[in-house]
């Protein structure tokens, strides 16, 4: 077959920083999902772009043509509308566990199309399979029938949804091009918008534990999302969200489904309730079923969203009054003097969960349902010499040692009436 574009033509483009056109794109991106473009030649290509960066107009076309590599749901038969939430990824965030179900109370139906954990970030999947019977793998007709019938569902994304992405994915993982912020935000934004929702609240962590560590990297990312998302007709807001310090008390699969429970029970940490509230108010609002936010929050008290919740994890073969995973060995972390828990870094606490075994180093490693690191104090609080800040859980104990290597630099204590800065959880609003 004769093709219209050479390959090192468009490289050469990018290397010296010319506009791709809308043809180039949509060629290169269609001719790199047939194999017709080599992997070195779309890696010279994805470096070039980390380097280089793009225009509006290029990353919209961008996005537009890994869309078009696959299918596309159509949620427009619900007689509900839709919104959606993507969070970029941090430790301890387990809001989409809560925060579906929440929405849901509101006639509002969550198609919460989700992935698995790599490295130091959860996979949210991953947290939901340690509930006993649970199954991530749903058809298309299996997710709007329960999008009609319970209004809200978590599932793993169709391999039909921009198959383009999951190849380009793959390959900048390996070639140093994770960072660019274009290959980041056409690669979230292709999904989201091929999966057919009407309404998108996009949660964009920044900090430590954060896969951007830098505030205006962040409000970068976030804003070229939105425009993306605006331009392709869905109704697109971001926040930013501090992850200098992990969400709640837990980093862990079955950990955190047992505090996303305590959170629908009306209980749970203040962080996760707040945020869970503030991205739900988002959500309802960008899907014209606007809400008082003190409605929102004692939805969560008084038992509508857990009703919610024990539908959706029944509707996908769940049982939600199962006992939880629980590891068969912990160790404790204790505070090595008097005084106030000063720092407590959420990268240390995500790299010692993932090598308890509740990450994965590659995509096809299992994780532990049960592994992860409980917080006993946050930054703020007092500690008593000898009290456990942290208690590690694994079913491996031969994995204790690295994962306190993990958390050597990661905590300090100060000296008694310190002053401990308090971080807001919502940093910023981008829309």
């Amino acid at each position: 077959m004769n093709e219209p574009f050479d390959a090192v033509d468009v490289i050469r483009a990018k290397r010296d920083r010319t506009h791709l056109s809308d043809a180039q794109i949509d060629w290169v991106i269609d001719a790199y999902t047939r194999g017709v473009v080599a992997e070195e030649q779309m890696s010279a290509l994805a470096m070039a772009i980390l380097l280089n960066g793009m225009s509006r107009g290029e990353v919209a076309r961008w996005t537009h043509a890994m869309i078009a590599s696959g299918e596309r749901m159509d949620f427009s038969g619900l007689s509900r509308p839709t919104a959606d939430k993507h969070s970029t990824g941090g430790v301890g965030d387990k809001i989409t566990l809560p925060l579906a179900p929440l929405v849901a109370v509101f006639g509002v139906a969550v198609p919460q199309l989700s992935g698995r954990g790599l490295g130091h970030t959860g996979g949210t999947l991953d947290k939901l399979e340690s509930i006993p019977g649970w199954r991530a793998a749903l058809s298309n007709d299996e997710v709007l029938a329960q999008l009609e019938d319970v209004g809200a569902v978590i599932c793993a994304a169709g391999s039909g949804l921009a198959p383009a992405d999951k190849k380009l994915y793959a390959l900048r993982d390996v070639t140093g091009t994770v960072e660019a912020i274009p290959l980041i935000a056409s690669s979230i934004m292709s999904k989201k918008i091929a999966e057919g929702t009407g309404a998108l609240v996009l949660d964009v962590k920044v900090g430590s534990g954060a896969f951007m560590k830098d505030l205006a990297q962040a409000r970068e990312l976030a804003r070229t999302m939105v425009e993306l998302g605006t331009d392709a007709g869905v109704r697109t807001v971001a926040l930013l969200t501090d992850m200098s310090v992990p969400l709640g008390l837990t980093a862990g699969n079955a950990l955190e489904v047992r505090e996303s429970v305590e959170v629908l029970d009306g209980g749970g940490p203040a962080d996760v309730v707040d945020l869970t509230v503030a991205l739900a108010v988002e959500m309802l609002a960008a899907a014209d079923r606007p809400q008082d936010p003190a409605d929102v929050r004692a939805a969560l008290g008084d038992g509508r969203a857990m009703d919610v919740w024990r539908r959706m994890i029944r509707a996908q073969g769940g049982d939600p009054d199962a006992p939880l995973p629980v590891a068969r060995h912990t160790e404790q972390v204790v505070a090595d003097k008097d005084g106030v828990l000063e720092h407590l870094d959420a990268y240390a606490v995500g790299v010692a969960a993932w090598r308890l075994g509740a990450g994965r180093s590659r995509r096809e490693d299992p994780v532990q349902a049960g592994a992860g690191v409980e917080l006993h104090a946050r930054p703020g609080d007092r500690v008593a010499a000898g009290q456990p800040l942290l208690t590690l859980h694994t079913d491996t104990p031969e994995r204790f040692a690295r994962a306190l290597d993990a958390l050597d630099d990661g905590w300090r204590v100060a000296p008694p009436g310190s002053a401990v800065p308090d971080h807001p959880i919502v940093i910023d609003r981008i829309h």
